[in-house]
């Protein structure tokens, strides 16, 4: 990359395709005092509080379902599935092809979702997309083989690529860069709590006889509040701040406002095709896909073989499912923490750096400990789970904004969600059941790319801080509240400064 990409942008792109919002679409919407910013804190407060209680719970209430769908698979396999539908499956291989379905589905689909979901109003999108996992969780309640239970978990990862990258710009109509660290680690703890309350409802359910397989059971209830959920989004859930029926005219313009201060926002639905080109070359993305690769792979291990490690150690099927609690409530309460940190001190890099150094740790533990030592071993998953749910909200806060504008956004996050869904795939196949009890293979896999995260991660929190302190001495300190013109150069632009 140049030393120079404002220069070398303004040569290939002097006149990019970007729309901007004109100064008669803003005249009505602009405070009376200063460059277009809000002079009552007050009342920005008050807007802040409003868009809290219809935004954050409704998104949390969404992914808790998201999640459950996604993740039942594993619960699912400790309550007869292979037994049922896949001849046994000693060997664990069909059970891989399983749970990389769903990922399957989502790499290839979140880069046309995610772009087009920007000329589709957002409340609508996400429910569509609610309501058709909820349906096609329900639907795998009626497998009957290996080819329909593995259509539908392809088809749940289709519906979830239209949500799961798409929520992180959505945050970003709404909230600005200091605030958006907390909000996103509120939403992304709902998964940790999906997690402990999945292996709850896993648990009641096993202990409950029914004239069919208790596997069945646990997804129709865990699909039907979905559909519930995905009917009810569009009366409940806010479109853009621009369009959103759901504000006064006043809280509307405040909150164009307060868009501006990250960037010059675009017309909805509408798409800057200079910027998707950007997104498609900034190296600085990738990196982020890098990180996110490891945490992925620690995720849906998670998901689909804690269940199964902890049964491994000699605890029963069902007290296994119950043990699974424990860790994931920790990894959301570390969550939570941490995301309030890194809004209180501005910073996300020092976060990132030292919790996949933390899930690393824990990896390495499960590696090298004795079966014989289920203390330690079981101690172990604690600290998996704080890095991989704290690193995955982390990064969900801390890469979008330092895209520069939401078309770069339609690319970029695409970009580093898919090489990450990638790291899922590779975690559905590195916990075959030969390598039972001490899953050597997947524990050193997973151990090397948390340790390996470390050191992206410290290269991109290294470089951001250099370039934006060559920003301040070329171009001179700017106001973290100032208006940034991002519309040509997004994130290279002079004034633009990244978060660290």
């Amino acid at each position: 990359m140049s030393s120079t990409p404002e220069k070398e942008l303004q040569a290939t792109d002097s006149a990019p395709d970007v729309e901007k919002h004109s100064d008669v679409e803003f005249k009505d919407h602009a405070p009376q005092d200063g460059p277009g910013y809000p002079t009552d804190p007050a009342f920005e407060k008050k807007l802040v509080r409003k868009l809290d209680y219809m935004i954050v719970p409704t998104l949390m209430g969404i992914y808790l379902f998201a999640y459950l769908d996604r993740g039942n698979i594993g619960n699912a396999r400790l309550q007869g599935l292979p037994q049922d539908l896949l001849g046994g499956d000693a060997s664990g291989q069909l059970f891989a092809w399983l749970s990389a379905a769903f990922y399957f589905a989502y790499v290839i689909f979140q880069y046309p979702t995610t772009i087009y979901a920007k000329k589709f109003k957002q409340h609508y999108w996400i429910a569509a997309a609610c309501f058709g996992w909820g349906l096609v969780s329900l639907l795998q309640a009626t497998a009957f083989n290996f080819g329909s239970i593995f259509m539908c978990r392809f088809t749940i990862g289709f519906f979830e690529s239209m949500f799961g990258p798409n929520i992180a710009a959505y945050f970003t109509y709404f909230y600005t860069r200091e605030e958006i660290g907390r909000r996103i680690g509120i939403w992304w703890a709902t998964a940790s709590v999906a997690g402990a309350f999945g292996g709850l409802l896993a648990y009641g359910v096993q202990h409950i006889h029914y004239k069919f397989s208790a596997w069945r059971f646990l997804f129709i209830i865990e699909g039907v509040p979905a559909m519930l959920i995905g009917a009810a989004i569009p009366w409940i859930l806010p479109d853009r701040p621009e369009e959103s029926k759901k504000l006064t005219e006043a809280e509307r313009a405040l909150a164009i406002a307060r868009m501006k201060r990250g960037g010059t926002p675009e017309v909805a639905r509408t798409l800057s095709w200079a910027h998707v080109r950007m997104g498609l070359y900034d190296w600085k993305i990738y990196c982020a896909g890098i990180t996110y690769f490891g945490t992925n792979c620690a995720l849906s291990a998670l998901g689909s073989f804690l269940p199964t490690i902890i049964n491994q150690m000699g605890y029963s099927a069902a007290n296994a499912q119950l043990l699974t609690v424990p860790p994931y409530a920790l990894g959301g309460i570390s969550l939570c923490v941490m995301s309030f940190v890194s809004d209180r001190y501005y910073n996300r890099g020092i976060i990132m750096i030292a919790f996949t150094a933390i899930g690393g740790t824990g990896y390495l533990i499960l590696c090298v400990a004795p079966t014989a030592n289920v203390a330690a071993r079981y101690a172990a998953t604690f600290l998996v789970t704080m890095g991989t749910y704290t690193c995955i909200g982390i990064a969900i806060a801390w890469y979008p904004f330092n895209m520069g504008s939401e078309s770069k956004r339609a690319m970029g996050i695409p970009i580093w969600q898919s090489i990450g869904q990638c790291g899922s795939i590779l975690g559905s196949y590195i916990y075959p059941n030969t390598d039972a009890p001490r899953f050597i293979r997947g524990f050193a896999v997973t151990c090397g790319l948390f340790y390996f995260s470390t050191v992206v991660a410290i290269v991109l929190s290294v470089y951001i801080y250099y370039e934006n302190a060559r920003r301040d001495r070329v171009y001179g300190k700017v106001d973290p509240n100032a208006e940034v013109d991002t519309s040509e150069l997004a994130d290279y632009a002079p004034n633009f400064r990244y978060v660290p």
